[in-house]
C-alpha cells in the first residue's frame, strides 16, 4: 500500500555570460546548437566569412597579437595552439617564429588568410573549458550585425534546476528528503527528493526545489535532453505516503487494549496483538496476524487481505 501524488515540475537552466565578442561585422553563420560543449580551438561562430574560435584564458581578448608582442594573453594563445596540435614550444607569453608558424598552421586549418598574426575579435577566452554553452540568440544569429563588446556567450551549470509550484496543502505532503520521480522528454524516469521550500507571494504558491538523491544530478548524464530555452515542464510523481508491502486491515478494526497494546478482534472475539506498519485512507498495513483471519468492526466482520 502507497499513495503518491502528481503535479509538474518545472525545469531550466540558469545561464551565465563568459565571453565578450570582439569582431565587427555581419554573422554569415553559426557553428554551435545551444548546450554543445566546447573546447580549445571550437568555431562557435562565423563573422564577414571569418571563424570566431574559443580558447581558455582569463585575460580576454584585447588587442592583435603578433610578432613581438608579450602577455598572459600571449600564452593563453599559445596554450590553444598546443591544444590543437599546430604548436609545441615553451608557453612564455612571447611572439617569436615558433609562435608565428603556429599561427600560420591553425590559420589554414581553419580556411583563412596565413598571417602569422591574431586579430582581434578572431579568438573569444573563457576561465573554464571544455564547457557547455549557448550563444546569445539575440546578439549572434545569420546576419545580425556586431561591432564588437556583445555579450555574445552563456555557459550552462552541470545540470539545470528543478522546482515544483504546489499549494499550501500540497507541499505539506512534501517534507524535506520525499521522493519525487520526474518523467524526462523521453519517457526516462529520473529519481529526485523535495530539497527546500520558499513561499512566492507573487504567485501565492509555495516552490518546493528539488534535488538528486545522495548528492548526485538528477538528470545525471541525460540532462541535454532539457531544452536550453525556456522552461520544460515534466510529470512529477511524488510519493507522499511510501509503498508497503503487507496485510491490509480497514482502521477502523483496529483498537487498543487496557495495557495499551495495539491489537485486533477476531471473529470469535480473540485479542489479536499486531504492529500498524503504515496507516492511509482508512486502510492500515499491520504485521502480527495471517492472510484470511476474519476480523470484527463496529458493525461488521472484516478479512485480512
Amino acid at each position: 500500500m502507497g499513495l503518491s501524488l502528481t503535479l509538474q515540475a518545472a525545469a531550466s537552466w540558469e545561464l551565465s555570460a563568459v565571453g565578450t565578442n570582439q569582431a565587427s561585422g555581419i554573422v554569415t553563420g553559426v557553428a554551435i546548437a545551444p548546450g554543445d560543449e566546447v573546447s580549445q580551438g571550437s568555431v562557435l561562430y562565423d563573422v564577414n566569412e571569418r571563424p570566431v574560435v574559443i580558447a581558455s584564458g582569463e585575460v580576454p581578448s584585447y588587442r592583435t597579437i603578433d610578432d613581438g608582442a608579450q602577455g598572459e594573453d600571449v600564452a593563453q594563445l599559445q596554450r590553444m595552439l598546443a591544444a590543437t596540435g599546430v604548436y609545441s614550444g615553451d608557453i612564455d607569453g612571447r611572439v617569436r617564429w615558433g609562435t608565428t608558424s603556429a599561427i600560420r598552421a591553425w590559420q589554414k586549418a581553419i580556411g583563412v588568410e596565413q598571417t602569422g598574426s591574431v586579430a582581434l575579435g578572431d579568438v573569444i577566452f573563457v576561465p573554464t573549458l571544455p564547457v557547455r554553452v549557448s550563444l546569445d540568440p539575440e546578439v549572434i544569429g545569420r546576419g545580425l550585425a556586431l561591432g564588437g563588446g556583445e555579450a555574445a556567450i552563456r555557459v550552462l551549470p552541470s545540470a539545470p534546476s528543478f522546482e515544483i509550484s504546489a499549494t499550501d496543502a500540497q507541499a505539506a505532503a512534501m517534507p524535506d528528503g520525499a521522493t519525487v520521480e520526474l518523467t524526462a522528454p523521453d519517457g526516462q524516469v529520473w529519481q529526485a527528493i523535495a530539497a527546500s521550500q520558499y513561499r512566492d507571494e507573487q504567485s501565492s504558491t509555495t516552490i518546493v526545489t528539488l534535488d538528486g538523491q545522495g548528492g548526485t544530478s538528477i538528470c545525471g548524464d541525460t540532462c541535454g535532453k532539457i531544452p536550453v530555452a525556456g522552461i520544460t515542464n515534466l510529470l512529477a510523481r511524488i510519493v507522499t505516503v511510501p509503498t508497503v508491502a503487507g496485510l491490509v486491515v480497514p482502521s477502523g478494526a483496529i483498537a487498543t487494549d487496557a495495557d495499551g497494546e495495539t491489537v485486533l478482534i477476531g471473529e470469535d472475539g480473540a485479542r489479536l496483538p499486531v504492529s500498524v506498519v503504515v496507516s492511509a485512507r482508512g486502510m492500515s498495513v499491520v504485521e502480527g496476524v495471517e492472510r484470511g483471519t476474519s476480523v470484527r468492526m463496529p458493525a461488521s466482520t472484516g478479512v485480512v487481505r
